[in-house]
């Protein structure tokens, strides 16, 4: 499981948040400062910063995390102006939400930086015995063998012949490259974590736009037809109507045309 560190001074926020993420499938660990968020940085997967904090200023907290990992960082904070926000954004924090956040936004907007961010290069460096016997691991264990028992995050997504590259954010058909735009890999890539599950147009824009996006989910159906299209076939996304989108695997697709025509000597 994904360790996400709050790093927030306040005990009822930072209480509300662990329960949260416990209750999907994360393991919260917490830091009241700055200073105890960078000794705890090295296991952790995405950190939540609240951006006021009694010894250091947000901002700076994100520098000094950007020096040495490339963890996703959700910045927060109930008050923040836009130069704030700006500030974050430019110290290296990858998304910023308004406190109080709901549970089902947070988790959201978790599971979209985790799409978008990959793994990280820095921690797979820095993984080290002492540090598994600080999660619990007996002494003794190699941290090789601690990795090894718990389930390392998938690297690509696959369904039928189509390959999704969350490392290289590629996408291959038979394997073959298909261009996608940066909106069109998100939103396959929601698609691709559940093939046949149906995803709530709410749902999709949240995760692959914004939840504060203002503009018409017409841009979604926009997105949806030019994905269909470069996969050749618009059976791959199947709209629920009334609900959102699925992906599916077309029977036809499972056979490439190009083998397809040269059995039939096309």
């Amino acid at each position: 499981m994904r360790t996400v560190l709050i790093v927030d001074d306040d005990d009822g926020v930072a209480e509300s948040l662990a329960q949260a993420l416990t209750v999907h499938g994360f393991v919260p660990q917490r830091a009241a400062t700055g200073a105890d968020a960078l000794d705890l940085l090295d296991d952790v997967s995405l950190v939540l910063l609240e951006l006021s904090l009694p010894d250091l200023a947000g901002h700076e907290v994100c520098r000094r995390i950007r020096e040495r990992s490339c963890v996703p960082i959700l910045a927060m904070s109930d008050r923040a102006e836009e130069l704030d926000r700006v500030m974050a954004f430019h110290m290296g924090a990858d998304a910023f939400a308004y406190k109080p956040v709901g549970s089902y936004e947070l988790i959201a907007r978790i599971q979209a930086l985790f799409r978008r961010t990959g793994n990280c290069p820095w921690h797979e460096a820095h993984r080290t015995e002492p540090a598994t016997r600080d999660r619990g691991v007996p002494a003794g264990t190699s941290a090789a063998s601690a990795e090894s028992a718990v389930p390392a995050p998938r690297d690509t997504l696959s369904a039928g012949p189509l390959d999704l590259d969350l490392r290289t954010r590629t996408v291959a058909l038979h394997g073959e490259r298909i261009p996608v735009t940066r909106r069109e890999f998100d939103l396959l890539a929601l698609l691709m974590e559940e093939p046949g599950t149906v995803h709530r147009r709410q749902d999709i824009m949240a995760q692959v736009w914004d939840e504060n996006w203002f503009g018409s989910t017409r841009t979604l159906d926009v997105h949806v037809g030019s994905l269909r299209g470069k996969l050749g076939n618009r059976e791959w996304i199947e709209t629920v109507r009334g609900i959102g989108y699925r992906l599916v695997v077309p029977p036809k697709a499972l056979t490439p045309v190009r083998q397809t025509a040269e059995r039939t000597g096309g």
